[in-house]
């Protein structure tokens, strides 16, 4: 089985930020009310919103595991108006109780959600970029370690391999090549179960599609 990679998860989550802080205070009022396609109802805005949310719960003691749906909703109709550069300003101050709350806690799903929403933002914009940052590759490794498929698995991206699933010598491995950046966005549920089935596959991959996905699959392609 693939060892579970160590991260720094208050500086992950730090640059993460500071690097979302700086794209997202250049946009002007009609790129921040750009829908995002990955997060659906959602604008450039509400992902902000949202994630301002997370650490305010969070800090207050309201959320103490992933946000439901619900939870969510509350997050960004609590400041829906709020001006951005207001929320990203706030966000930064939280951000130093938040960030080593994290750290001490081992708290990966918040690292994972921001990173995630970085490149919900980049997409919806057509604005690639943090494709290789910290976060990403880190974050690949998190997520194909903790996948557990129902047959032996092995999947390659571009610097390093996770084998995950039942070792089980009498049947043939299934192979995946892929890359940190894909496996990271899959894994997150930002692709449809037809673009992870035309990935580059050994074998036919349709008996685990459904176990390759933490959250979603995507309804829609998502095409970055």
């Amino acid at each position: 089985m693939t060892t579970e990679p160590a991260g720094d998860l208050a500086f992950l989550y730090g640059e993460t930020r500071e690097r979302l802080s700086g794209l997202v205070l250049r946009l002007n009022d009609n790129e921040l009310a750009t829908p995002v396609p990955t997060c659906p109802g959602w604008s450039v805005s509400d992902v902000m919103y949202h994630l301002l949310g997370v650490v305010e719960d969070v800090l207050a003691g309201r959320l103490t595991k992933l946000a439901t749906d619900a939870e969510t909703a509350r997050q960004v109709a609590r400041h829906r108006g709020t001006p951005v550069p207001s929320v990203l300003e706030t966000w930064g101050e939280l951000a130093p109780p938040f960030e080593e709350l994290i750290d001490r806690a081992v708290s990966w799903p918040a690292v994972l959600d921001l990173a995630s929403h970085e490149q919900d933002i980049r997409g919806a914009l057509g604005r690639p970029g943090a494709r290789d940052s910290d976060v990403v590759r880190v974050g690949a490794e998190r997520l194909l370690a903790r996948m557990q498929p129902s047959v032996s698995m092995r999947v390659v991206c571009e610097d390093f391999e996770a084998q995950v699933g039942p070792d089980d010598s009498k049947q043939a491995e299934l192979l995946l090549y892929t890359t940190r950046f894909d496996a990271f966005r899959w894994r997150m549920g930002r692709r449809s179960r037809s673009q992870v089935r035309g990935y580059d596959w050994s074998g036919d991959p349709t008996p685990v599609i459904d176990q390759l996905f933490l959250f979603g699959p995507s309804p829609n392609d998502i095409i970055e």
